[in-house]
């Protein structure tokens, strides 16, 4: 596939800046434009496959300039719903990488010290360094998506009563999101945010499977089935998210979830096509430099 059909296809799940995003214009379950799905599924699945290899030795390769020009840093943030395939995605589209340059951080709830600070505090202490690719699987999306659907939660973040009284608190949250990615982006921080789009029956045959299946138990939650009871107030806040924090410096992707081998390619290009737009290049080596390397090297040759 040429890299202006790759384009095509990846903008259709870029939430342009300003766009009113309604979820149920994005198909959790799509496999492709209909020639490609002429193929059908095995074939399809086998090319997607294929292409994610291909994109694996591509970002490796990325990866290496990216660490070795030190100019800037990747954060890819990962948000969905539960079971959308998070961690899977972290594992297959990560796995090529070198691990010294690759960091995950996975946001669980604030701590005592997390809560006395703003709540962007904790995420700014994770952003990426230059020449590093950093994954937050959860981010600082959750204060707008969590909090949101349980409001109890403002509780503990120990807000004075007049933040919490203002109007378009939400708006105000938003607003902050989108100064600390442009700041970000302002210093050399590539962002590339995606939503894995998830369908509620898809959700449901995943449970179940956790379910049935003992070496899978282990990654059900009861806590899980009971945030599927909010699943349309997810999806709402997902929504307004989405519409207002997806900007030219930090844009959003829906991506389908509903078959694995689809996220993950796609995920795997629009990352590899980020770093890649960079045009990076390797270091250039001084000319007095150049003259101690030869020398360096006609001694190495020169030894018995």
């Amino acid at each position: 596939m040429k890299n202006s059909q790759r384009k095509k296809i990846i903008d259709q799940f870029r939430v342009k800046p300003g766009e009113k995003v309604r979820l149920k214009d994005f198909d959790p379950a799509w496999m492709g434009t209909e020639e490609m799905r002429e193929l059908g599924k095995r074939e399809l699945k086998e090319r997607a496959h294929a292409f994610l290899q291909q994109k694996l030795v591509d970002l490796a390769e990325a990866q290496e300039l990216l660490w070795a020009s030190d100019t800037y840093g990747v954060l890819l943030v990962l948000q969905a719903m539960d079971a959308a395939g998070k961690d899977g995605t972290i594992k297959h589209v990560m796995s090529g990488v070198n691990p010294q340059g690759c960091q995950v951080y996975s946001f669980k709830a604030p701590s005592s010290e997390e809560l006395d600070h703003t709540w962007l505090w904790r995420y700014m202490k994770s952003v990426p360094e230059r020449g590093r690719i950093c994954i937050f699987n959860r981010s600082h999306y959750e204060d707008v998506l969590v909090v949101r659907v349980h409001k109890q939660l403002l509780a503990k973040q120990k807000l004075p009563p007049e933040c919490l009284r203002a109007d378009h608190f939400w708006k105000g949250r938003y607003e902050d999101i989108n100064a600390f990615e442009q700041h970000l982006a302002r210093n050399g921080t590539v962002i590339v945010k995606i939503f894995l789009h998830l369908s509620k029956q898809e959700q449901k045959q995943r449970f179940l499977e956790r379910l049935e299946r003992p070496e899978k138990q282990w990654k059900f939650s009861e806590a899980d089935l009971a945030e599927r009871a909010f699943w349309d107030d997810y999806q709402e806040a997902f929504e307004e998210a989405l519409s207002a924090t997806s900007t030219d410096y930090a844009p959003w992707y829906v991506i389908p979830a509903d078959r694995k081998w689809v996220s993950r390619a796609l995920v795997a290009e629009i990352l590899t096509s980020s770093i890649c737009g960079l045009n990076l290049s390797y270091p250039e080596v001084p000319a007095e430099k150049q003259q101690r390397l030869a020398k360096a090297k006609q001694q190495l040759e020169n030894e018995d």
